[in-house]
C-alpha cells in the first residue's frame, strides 16, 4: 500500500515539476522571472508569499475545472496567459526604482492569486484527462500543487542568484536590472500574444 502511495505521489509531483520546468512551455517560467526580478534575497518572504499565492490560484482553478464547476474556452485562456506576463513585465518597467513593490504589496498579492487562476485554467484539460479515472482528485491535485510550488521555488532561487551576480559583480543597478529583464520578457511575449490572439 505504502509503495503504491509513494509511486502515485511521485507521479503527480513530477508532473507538477515538469509543468513549470518544461522548456517547450516556458510561459510559466517567464511569469516567474518577471514576478521575481524586482526582488533580492532579503525579500525572500515576500517572494515566497507571491509564488505561493500564485500556486494557490493555479490549484483552485484546476479544482474547479476538474470537477466541472468552471468551463472555459482554451483558446481564450492561451491568450490570457501571455497577457498576464506582459502586464507584470510592463508594471516592472513603470515601477522600476520607485519602491512601488513594497508600497503596493496588497495589489501584487491579489494579482498573483488572480494570474494563478488563469494559468491553472490553461492546464485544466490535460489534468482533467489525467485524473478522469479517479473517484477523488483532491490528493493528486495536492501532489501536483507541491510539484508546482517546488519547481517555482527552484526558478525563483535561480533568478535571485543571477540577479545577485549581475548587481554585485557586474554592477547593474537594481533599477536597470529590473528594466532590462522585464524588457527582454516583453520582447519574448509579444509574439505569443500575436500567435494566440483569439479574435
Amino acid at each position: 500500500m505504502i509503495p503504491s502511495l509513494m509511486s502515485d505521489f511521485w507521479f503527480y509531483f513530477k508532473i507538477g515539476l515538469e509543468h513549470v520546468l518544461d522548456y517547450k512551455a516556458y510561459d510559466h517560467v517567464l511569469f516567474l522571472i518577471v514576478l521575481t526580478v524586482p526582488y533580492v534575497f532579503n525579500d525572500w518572504r515576500r517572494v515566497l508569499l507571491l509564488v505561493t499565492l500564485f500556486t494557490l490560484g493555479h490549484t483552485v482553478s484546476l479544482l474547479l475545472a476538474v470537477y466541472g464547476v468552471v468551463k472555459v474556452d482554451r483558446g481564450f485562456i492561451e491568450f490570457l496567459i501571455p497577457v498576464t506576463i506582459f502586464i507584470t513585465a510592463l508594471y516592472n518597467v513603470f515601477t522600476a526604482g520607485k519602491g512601488a513593490k513594497k508600497d503596493k504589496l496588497g495589489v501584487l498579492l491579489i494579482t498573483a492569486l488572480f494570474f494563478g487562476l488563469i494559468h491553472g485554467l490553461g492546464f485544466s484539460s490535460f489534468f482533467k484527462s489525467l485524473t478522469a479515472h479517479l473517484s477523488s482528485k483532491l490528493l493528486p491535485l495536492a501532489e501536483f500543487a507541491l510539484g508546482i510550488e517546488s519547481a517555482q521555488i527552484i526558478i525563483v532561487i535561480i533568478v535571485l542568484i543571477i540577479g545577485f551576480i549581475c548587481q554585485t559583480i557586474f554592477r547593474f543597478s537594481r533599477r536597470d536590472w529590473m528594466m532590462f529583464i522585464s524588457a527582454v520578457v516583453i520582447g519574448m511575449v509579444i509574439p505569443m500574444l500575436i500567435t494566440n490572439y483569439p479574435w
